[in-house]
């Protein structure tokens, strides 16, 4: 195999496009050749495997970018590239410049937008959109709920800050579903939700700051243990727990324990209960 299309496999996960072998100057009938001598796999038309292993997601994503030199991963498939919304679907979404409908390919779904300048950019190697523009794209489709949840998720994972957000809304301000993510964006700025481990822990400081609660710090260490909430001047700790509590309850209790001898009252709340019953949160973080 020519030395020049391993190079090019080795940086794409073994993915390789026509148009892309084709700029290294081979002729279709080469290529052609190619997919009959070395048993390349179609993943979509112009877009070949060089393994027959089967495809992992993140393959599928670069596979997707390939099918034209100017697409992007976009909607669904780059919130999950993402990790602000994990769905696995049957087929993946890339945006390309133009104007048009949306257009299934197959595994592909297509669409057209002329508003992508300044919105593009690569994770991990993969082009796509930004995390900022993502969350813009998912508004219209999505509910509110699942919407707050992937904006908490992409400040919690530091794709995007709510003055990026912010700036991506001057742009796409009149698209359907972008007032909540202009309202979350100006409401909850100084949220540290990078310093947060899970989801109900973010939606956790949100509710404490609207009921304008005094804010804890997030997952500090006290007697050496790291705690989810913490009021150092009460000697309050929160902690918010997940499906994982009753899996280590000795753990969990060793780590109370400690707390306890350091002096510290200890409220556990179940993590569903953020959700369906704020105001339970809210009575468990007054003043011992």
């Amino acid at each position: 195999m020519d030395v020049r299309v391993r190079e090019l496999a080795a940086g794409q996960d073994d993915l390789v496009a026509a148009w892309q072998l084709i700029a290294l100057g081979l002729s279709r009938k080469a290529i052609a050749h190619a997919i009959g001598k070395w048993g390349w796999r179609v993943v979509h038309p112009g877009v070949y495997a060089l393994t027959s292993a089967p495809l992992t997601r993140r393959q599928r994503w670069i596979a997707a970018t390939l099918t034209t030199p100017d697409s992007v991963l976009s909607h669904a498939s780059a919130a999950a590239c993402w990790g602000i919304r994990r769905l696995a679907g049957s087929y993946e979404i890339v945006t390309r410049p133009g104007s048009g409908g949306r257009r299934r390919l197959g595994g592909l779904l297509v669409l057209r937008s002329q508003t992508l300048d300044g919105d593009t950019t690569t994770c991990d190697g993969v082009a796509i959109t930004s995390a900022a523009r993502t969350l813009i794209d998912l508004a219209p489709s999505v509910s509110g709920r699942d919407i707050r949840r992937a904006f908490r998720e992409a400040l919690r994972l530091k794709t995007t800050t709510t003055q990026q957000l912010l700036s991506a809304l001057e742009r796409h301000g009149s698209r359907r579903g972008t007032r909540l993510l202009r309202d979350l964006a100006t409401r909850y700025p100084a949220i540290p939700y990078q310093r947060t481990r899970s989801d109900p822990e973010g939606r956790a400081l949100e509710v404490l700051q609207d009921a304008d609660m005094r804010m804890p710090r997030v997952n500090i260490k006290i007697a050496g243990e790291e705690a989810d909430l913490v009021w150092p001047e009460t000697r309050l700790i929160v902690e918010i727990d997940g499906p994982q509590y009753h899996q280590f309850p000795a753990e969990d209790a060793r780590k109370q324990r400690a707390w306890e001898r350091a002096g510290y009252v200890v409220r556990r709340l179940g993590s569903g209960i953020v959700y369906e019953d704020p105001a339970r949160l809210i009575a468990l973080a007054r003043v011992p």
